[in-house]
């Protein structure tokens, strides 16, 4: 996680800040911070729940959202079911886009985690933990210096930059880079959809590009 706590942290920072100076009260912005963990869904509801409109409204915007986490979540589950239901509810309260690229690109093809096998749990929860830690305390350090952190700094694009670098080093061939770029381009391509829903375009992009490029490759091993 060091590499990718930098720019997690910016991120949290800058989430803390739009949220205290968007005008909602501190005891809002304190639950959204700690409870709701999803800056994307925090950021897209803030506007919405300021400008006072439905709860409806705000969750369905929140759901949308995060829609790409139906996705994470079904790469995840062959380790996952091996847990009781609380233990996961509370790893899908923890998952983020981070601890699910890189468990999937370490342990995305073993064997389903069990007591034999309690490595890809133990790595999940690892990343988790650091995550949800250092996300919150660079949320709450940014909701307590709001006024006092210049727009100026640029911290959302210096957190974007670092979140990057992470990226290209998980390209670890042409099938990754390939559908790596067609997701990059339908999430430009759909920048104007509603609810940020190009994140999830994106996504589905690159799940379908990757199955396919994976038939592909099998088919050409074949006999």
């Amino acid at each position: 996680m060091a590499k990718v706590m930098p720019g997690m942290m910016a991120w949290g920072l800058v989430t803390g800040v739009a949220m205290t100076t968007s005008g909602l009260p501190l005891s809002v912005v304190l639950a959204l911070s700690l409870a709701v963990f999803a800056a994307s869904a925090q950021l897209s509801a803030v506007p919405l729940m300021v400008a006072g409109a439905p709860l409806w409204v705000v969750c369905l915007t929140a759901l949308c959202v995060n829609l790409r986490f139906v996705i994470f979540s079904a790469q995840l589950r062959p380790h996952m079911m091996t847990l009781p239901l609380r233990w996961r509810l509370v790893a899908g309260y923890l998952s983020a886009d981070v601890t699910y690229v890189l468990t999937v690109h370490r342990h995305g093809g073993d064997e389903p985690a069990s007591a034999r096998n309690p490595e890809p749990l133990a790595y999940f929860m690892g990343l988790a933990v650091v995550n949800w830690l250092g996300w919150n305390v660079a949320s709450l350090v940014g909701i307590a210096f709001a006024s006092q952190i210049p727009t100026q700094w640029g911290l959302a694009f210096a957190g974007s930059l670092a979140l990057l670098a992470l990226l290209v080093t998980l390209i670890k061939d042409a099938r990754v880079a390939g559908a790596t770029t067609l997701a990059a381009v339908a999430a430009v391509w759909g920048q104007g959809l509603p609810f940020r829903l190009n994140i999830v375009v994106a996504v589905l992009v690159a799940v379908g590009a990757g199955l396919w490029m994976e038939r592909q490759a099998a088919r050409r091993l074949m006999p």
